[in-house]
């Protein structure tokens, strides 16, 4: 019997990590979280492949502890930041504030970029965690993703 060691097996059958996100852009994305606490934060990641290399806050319009509206001049300035400098809209991204990071029906049913992904930042435990999903048709697929 062959035995591989975690690392051995790991080289042989590498797992595909989905989205690259820079380690400063997960503190930016946990301190927007918190800062806008009760109300859920909203924003935008983009980059090139699979690399994270823009990080866009926008104002949720709803300021609501439940939903979130990207206000809409903001959103308009971001996509054209990106398109600008190239990029591609890799994530939107929102905080729950009281729940965990999985999609509530609201958030399935709002998934109207179905190529992108959603990240989603819970602060209910000690210290934020994040999750990141694919909703196309209304069909909730975990996806992973690497701190580099």
């Amino acid at each position: 019997m062959n035995s591989l060691a975690r690392s051995d097996y790991d080289s042989v059958h590498p797992v595909a990590t989905v989205l690259k996100i820079p380690k400063a852009i997960q503190e930016a994305l946990y301190l927007h979280a918190q800062r806008e606490k009760p109300i859920e934060c909203c924003g935008l990641l983009a980059g090139i492949g699979n690399l994270v290399t823009h990080h866009y806050q926008i104002k949720n319009s709803d300021q609501s502890p439940t939903t979130y509206f990207m206000d809409p001049r903001e959103q308009f300035w971001a996509f054209g930041n990106m398109r600008q400098n190239q990029l591609e809209l890799l994530a939107i991204y929102h905080s729950h504030t009281h729940t965990p990071a999985y999609p509530s029906a609201t958030d399935i049913r709002l998934a109207y970029y179905p190529e992108s992904y959603y990240l989603i930042v819970t602060l209910m435990h000690a210290q934020p965690q994040m999750r990141l999903f694919k909703i196309p048709q209304n069909v909730v697929t975990e996806e992973s993703f690497e701190i580099v």
